[in-house]
This record gives structure tokens, sequence and C-alpha cells, in this order.
């Protein structure tokens, strides 16, 4: 086993440091959110914990980590005699992104258990992260079958695995730690808000302190155990004051005066439900226990509501986490008792003492280094000026070909209609188009390939019933061989690439066509973020075309780029669908699975370079050659139409609609009138 990464050896990342240890005073505090860029120690953070958790008792000899005083009544492998136990580590337990549900809750021996009646079940990553951490990398990349079990194995403290009538049940509370990249998408809103805390992490600007964490990596890497070793003594400092938290914890007291501003805090910050009073509760107690006080101060409460709050304010995923402290410490003046909050020290300043990760009271760092601040969830390449935004000198990038005008401001973002590609996929998990998964209603049966995960038991019983008398069968039981066992094909929903290929030409430079568009596409990006969709947008302007957003489930970055976005110059219409093109090319070979659905937004026009036409039309016949669903929605205006963007959508093998059409609906809602009108298509991918 690899030597951990000393915990007290992570450079800066107070906040980080702080909502960890506070977890391992208090698990009831309910886990913690990891957000950030890559390449800020997040994991190297979270496995470091698990070396400075305390020990656990369990009973010897049982799988599911029951506690020898109180062991599980329903435990599998039980009953147990209460008595003495022994003494094991604290286990991290590693939830892979592409774990099969079998491997996350366990599995029954189908076979055994209809054949002998014999629950022989085989535990699961949630048995093994039972009073110990479980930790997601990614969680936001998790798929939605896999979030649903953490839910309610988080809801309920226990896991139940279920098949064709045979249950089993066990305990599973563990520590929920999980990590993120914003710009590879958002959590779930009913996971997001699973996690008791959350914190945001960024690189450190500060040269000084870039310095010391190579150093202390590249000591680290040459000899892990040699430089574990110099950490020892400040590990053993913070396990040991970790454990005298946990003994510290019961006697802290939560007054009247701090219940009242953490209440305070929560409405005036218009967070949903009571859960977020609860963990800013708790967290504000284990504040106290760790800095070895036995009142709750205002500071731990403030401190509190900066790690409880954030990721519970976001009304929708345009909006970035975050708090106003400004208002926080209002809020808190304004609801303070001054008879609640002691001195213990007796020294005037009510800190209560105490040093490490956090400053040892709850109070928030101080003093950190510029640019070292939370990250907003914005994508890093919206720092780059886009082509005619204004540079550092305060000039303008302009386009060749023509002149440019500012970025429109997009409309505002409606609720869309189920947009869909028709046929039968083959499942990337998702909620829009219909696709043979492993989850949804069963269509029929098949012979397992591989291990047996989703039992049809009526298939099942019809392929062994003709052999029972060959076989010997005395009794009341089925004899059931391997041979016999059907698998149960479902039909589900999958999620779709939707890009957009927009014009942004001279054109189409009117700035009401434009945030018409801009609206449309952030409608559907959140849509896409609902449904569990990839969004991709490619511009087409001047000479040439750009990937302005590649495909991604990240809805704070498209909004940056969708904002920027400018137009004016000529019109390169065959630049813009062979990009499409390339980018569905690169899609199809990291995620073949995902069916694509192509929306260009033009008015037809292809100007620019020898014969823009026909080069336009060769284009749009080599997407549609491939299968490609397409929709063009039609931007000309004026008394006189020359139809070419329904021209180009014969070409694409598409359908065509009008800009008042989209803006009076929106484009999902078109395309499936569209359908209608068409009657049925075959599975070439046409538009549902």
């Amino acid at each position: 086993m690899s030597t951990p990464y000393p915990f007290t050896a992570l450079v800066g990342q107070d906040d980080l440091r702080l909502a960890l240890l506070l977890n391992a005073v208090s698990p009831a505090v309910g886990g913690v959110l990891v957000r950030g860029e890559k390449g800020t120690a997040k994991s190297t953070a979270v496995r470091a914990l698990s070396a400075l958790m305390p020990q656990v008792e369990v009973v010897a000899g049982c799988r599911f980590s029951c506690a020898p005083g109180a062991p599980d009544p329903a435990c599998p492998d039980g009953p147990h005699e209460t008595g003495p136990g022994t003494s094991r580590a604290a286990r991290m337990v590693e939830l892979p992104v592409g774990a099969s549900e079998d491997r996350l809750v366990g599995a029954l021996d189908i076979e055994r258990a209809l054949a002998e009646g014999v629950k022989a079940f085989e535990p699961g990553l949630l048995a093994d992260a039972h009073r110990g951490i479980l930790y997601v990398d990614e969680v936001n990349l998790l798929h939605d079958h896999l979030v649903d079990l953490l839910l309610d194995a988080a809801a309920m403290g226990a896991s139940y695995v279920e098949r064709e009538g045979v249950s089993v049940r066990h305990a599973a509370r563990f520590l929920l730690v999980g990590t993120m990249n914003p710009e590879e998408g958002e959590l779930r809103p009913q996971l997001l808000d699973r996690f008791g805390l959350t914190v945001e992490v960024a690189a450190s600007r500060e040269p000084d302190q870039r310095v010391e964490v190579v150093k202390r990596r590249l000591a680290y890497d040459d000899d892990p155990e040699g430089f574990a070793g110099k950490w020892e003594q400040e590990e053993s400092a913070v396990r040991a004051r970790i454990v005298a938290a946990r003994d510290q914890l019961p006697s802290v007291r939560l007054g009247d005066a701090a219940l009242r501003q953490i209440a305070a805090t929560c409405a005036a910050f218009e967070v949903d439900g009571m859960r977020a009073d609860i963990v800013m509760a708790r967290t504000a107690t284990a504040l106290a226990a760790w800095a070895g006080r036995t009142d709750v101060l205002a500071e731990d409460v403030r401190q509190a509501a900066l790690l409880a709050l954030p990721h519970r304010r976001r009304r929708n995923p345009f909006d970035a986490p975050g708090l106003d402290e400004d208002k926080l410490d209002d809020t808190l003046e304004e609801f303070g008792g001054q008879d609640d909050e002691p001195d213990p020290d007796g020294d005037g300043d009510g800190d209560g003492g105490g040093d490490g990760p956090g400053g040892g009271g709850g109070r928030p760092p101080q003093d950190a280094p510029e640019g070292n601040g939370p990250d907003t969830g914005g994508d890093r390449a919206a720092d780059i000026p886009a082509q005619g935004e204004p540079s550092d000198s305060g000039e303008q990038k302009a386009p060749a070909g023509g002149g440019e005008q500012a970025a429109a401001q997009a409309s505002e973002p409606f609720r869309t209609k189920m947009l869909s590609v028709p046929g039968l996929g083959e499942g990337a998990a998702g909620r829009r188009s219909r696709a043979r998964t492993e989850h949804g209603r069963t269509t029929g049966a098949r012979r397992p390939r591989g291990a047996l995960t989703k039992l049809h038991l009526a298939a099942t019983v019809q392929a062994a019933a003709p052999h029972q008398r060959a076989r010997g069968r005395s009794g009341p039981g089925l004899v059931v061989r391997r041979d016999d066992l059907r698998q149960a094909t479902r039909e589900g929903r999958e999620g779709n690439l939707v890009l957009f290929v927009v014009d942004a030409s001279g054109s189409m430079a009117a700035r009401q066509r434009m945030s018409a568009v801009k609206g449309a596409v952030l409608s559907l990006l959140l849509d896409a973020y609902q449904r569990r969709d990839k969004v991709g947008l490619v511009t087409f302007r001047g000479s040439s075309a750009d990937v302005a957003l590649p495909p991604t489930s990240s809805v704070d970055a498209a909004a940056v780029r969708l904002e920027s976005l400018p137009t004016g110059g000529r019109t390169p219409l065959s630049a813009g669908l062979l990009k499409a093109h390339d980018v569905l090319r690169v899609e199809r070979l990291r995620d073949p699975a995902r069916r694509p659905l192509v929306v260009v937004v033009t008015d037809g026009r292809a100007t620019g370079g020898p014969e823009p036409v026909a080069l336009a039309g060769r284009a749009a016949r080599l997407l549609a050659a491939e299968g490609t669903a397409s929709v063009v929605v039609d931007c000309e205006s004026g008394p006189v139409r020359l139809g070419l963007a329904g021209r180009l959508a014969g070409e694409l093998g598409g359908t065509a609609v009008t800009l008042d059409e989209l803006r009076a609906e929106s484009i999902a809602g078109l395309v499936k009138e569209v359908r209608h009108m068409q009657g049925p298509q075959s599975n070439s991918g046409r538009v549902a």
C-alpha cells in the first residue's frame, strides 16, 4: 500500500482542510463537496484525511463493519452478540464514475437464490464504506442511476438490494466526499443538497506559495516514506486533536442566540428547506469543539454559513455559488445576542484560542494571497478576449472580411419542450431520447452477456421448465442452470449532443435576432443540464468558423461564451458546416453512444470565397450522408424572401423553421411539430 501524502503538509487551502477536519470531528455534518479547477490538490487532501481518522471498533469477521456495542440487527452476517470487538483503521472507499450498480450496492447470486433459496450476497462499496469515507472523484460525471442509489443510502443510512423478490438490507452510514471541476458540468440539485459543506478551491497566485508546493511534492515523490516521517509529529498532533474534539463535542452548548442567528441567516439568504439550518448548527458545534470550547460563538455561525450555504443558494445552473459576506455580517449583527457568547479565556477577545487549519476557532482565513480566492465556476478560457472584444490595450480585434458589431445581450431563457432524436439509441445515460438502457421499462429478454444484472424471471422459468424431468426434479423447487438465466432488456432515455451552428455574420447582426438566438441556446442548455445532455456551439463569420463552445454540460461556461459572441463580416456557411462535421467526428470517438442533433441558425446566405453556395451544399450533403439529425432555423427577414434556408435544410435532409416561430415557441417545440407533420421517420437519426 502506497504512503499517502501527509495532510499537514498541504500548502494553503485552509477552507478545504477545515471542512474535512470538521467532518472528521462530527460525521453528522454530512460530508464535503470540493469544487475547483484541476491540479489543486482536491484528491490529495481527501486521501490524506483517511490517515487522520480515528480507529473504529468492529465485530470480528463482519463484512459490514457492525459496531460491537450495538450491532445491526438486520446485518446479513448476523445476528451478532454484543461484546468486545476488534479495532481497525477507518476505510476510505473510492467510487469510480463508471462503476456498475452491483459494484456499488452489492450483488445477489440469482442462480442460488432461485434454485436453493439461499441469499448469497457479495457486499458492494456502500458496505465497505460503512463507518468510513466514501470518496467520489468527478462526482458531477456520475451516472443518474448511481446518484439515485447514493441519495437513497444517504437519506436512510442503509442500502437495499432487491432482485425479483429477494431482498437484502445492511447499514450504510458514511462520510460522503466528492470532488469536481465545474467546467465539466454541474451536479444534480438533489445530490448537491446532500453534501453538508462545500468548498471552492483554486491554485494560489502567490509565487512563494507555489514554490513551496512544488518543493514538497518533489520531495514526496522522491521518498514518500521519508517525507511522511518528517511530518509524523504534526500528523499525530492533528489526529490527537480530532479525538479530543470528538470527546468535547457532546459538551458543546448551542445557545438560543446562536440558533436565532442560524435561522435568521438561512431565512435571509432564502435557502430552501430546513437541511441548511441543521447542517449549520452541526457545523458551528463542530467548530467550537475543534477550538476546544464548550459554547458556540457568532464567529462559529459565520464560518458555518460560509461553508454550508453557498451551494444551497443556487436557483438555477446559471447562478454562480457564493455568499454576500456583507449581508451575512449584517444579519449576524442584527440577530446576535451577547448574553449567549461567553468569553472562555477571560481575555476579552472571545476567540477561544487554538490554531491549525481554519484558525482553530472557526474564523475564516485572513490575508489570503491575491488571486487565491474561490473559483466562481466560470470557464478559464472565458478570460481570453474573444474576437471583437476589447484587448488589454483597449482596441477591438476586427474580423477579416467586414466590420463588427458589439455583442447582443441574450434574451431571457425560457422553459423548452422536449427535443429528441428518433429511433432507439444505445443509451448514453440521460433523460431525452428513447434508448436501450440498464434502467427503464422491460421490453424483452436475452441471454446474459457476462454477469447477470437484471433477471427476467418469466423468461428464465420458461427456459428452465422443459428440462425439469431430465434434471431429476423431485421436490417443489425449480432446478435452474446457468444456461436458463435470461437478462431483461430495458428501454429508457438517453442524453444527446445538441450542436448549434450559428451564423454570426453581418447579415445576422440585427441585435433583436441575435438576442433571440442566444436566449434559445441558453434555454436549451438549461434543459440539457436537466436532461443530462451535452451542448456545443459553432459560429461562423468573416472568413472562418470557430468552436465557441466545445461540447459540454457546463451551463456556466456556456453562458460566458454566448454573452460575448459578437457579429459582423461575411458568411462562410460551408466553413461552419464543415467545422460542425469535425466536432461531431471527434465526439463520436470520445462518446460513440451519444447521438447528435445539429441546429443551424442562419438566413441561408453564403458569401466569401469561390463558389460559396456550391461549397455549402457539398458540406450539407456530407452531414446528411452520415445520418445526422438536423434543423435549420430560418433567420431571413423582409418582404422578399429567397428561401435559401429551406434549400439548405433540404441539402441536410432536415427541416426548416422561421425565426418568428423560434421566438414565439422554442426550437424544441417546433421540432416536435415538424415531426408530426412529416410522420414517422426511419432510425437514420432524423429529428423527432
